[in-house]
């Protein structure tokens, strides 16, 4: 059975999709849910606290806790798993893997991976679905030096970005986001129009380099594109000061 502050999340996701909530509209309060569900105003707490940090309600100080802007939406302040941020939404995540080879790299990404003009790296594409709608189409370029086996690796079962960072754990990061349109090979995969505007966040990761691998590059282990139509997707987070 699960937990009851699951089954609150699991009702009020249920009653969202439902249209039963929508965007902007104001959840129960604590003591409602409470009272409606039969718990402790703590495990109802728990369950808007958390559809708060996973983006899906917004809290506004004073006032009360309302459903927001539809769209799934990722954190900019942390770099997780696409699978486990639809499967925190209670979604079910599925992917299609277009192309899993090992290729010459040309001069702009041998320079992003610190690595050799004309050495050969890994490169993969993956489509990421949301409820089988594509919400995520990942370019990946990566570093064999760190990640040997990456082409005999199933990512139908854990995605590029969770295998990476178990084998070469995330030191830091750079990632800038702009808006674009995209080619029609990609418009094509993400289920849209070419016109249609989408979210472009390019990602460059690097891994610690210990004293037993000095003799490899400065632990850049990977540089991803991540193409996200604009009308699903959301980039967000939030600050304390």
């Amino acid at each position: 059975m699960q937990p009851r502050y699951v089954q609150i999340k699991t009702w009020i996701l249920n009653a969202i999709e439902a249209g039963d909530m929508k965007p902007s509209e104001q959840v129960p309060s604590e003591n409602q849910l409470a009272q409606q569900h039969g718990v402790s105003r703590m495990t109802a707490r728990r369950a808007l606290s958390e559809m708060v940090d996973e983006g899906i309600l917004m809290r506004t100080q004073g006032i009360g806790t309302f459903v927001s802007d539809n769209r799934p939406m990722s954190s900019m302040l942390e770099i997780k798993s696409i699978r486990d941020e639809i499967e925190q939404r209670g979604h079910q995540y599925s992917n299609e893997v277009l192309l899993l080879e090992k290729v010459v790299v040309s001069s702009d990404i041998a320079h992003r991976l610190a690595v050799a003009e004309g050495s050969e790296v890994f490169h993969s594409i993956i489509v990421h679905c949301e409820n089988t709608l594509p919400v995520q189409y990942e370019d990946r370029w990566v570093n064999p030096e760190w990640v040997p086996d990456y082409l005999e690796k199933d990512f139908k079962a854990q995605t590029a970005n969770y295998y990476l960072n178990q084998v070469a754990p995330l030191s830091q990061a750079d990632h800038s986001v702009e808006a674009v349109l995209v080619c029609e090979d990609i418009a094509h995969a993400l289920l849209i129009q070419p016109s249609a505007p989408c979210l472009k966040v390019t990602r460059r990761t690097f891994t610690r380099v210990h004293a037993q691998d000095i003799h490899k590059n400065n632990g850049v282990v990977s540089h991803a594109v991540l193409y996200h139509p604009g009308n699903r997707f959301r980039l967000g987070g939030h600050l304390e000061f």
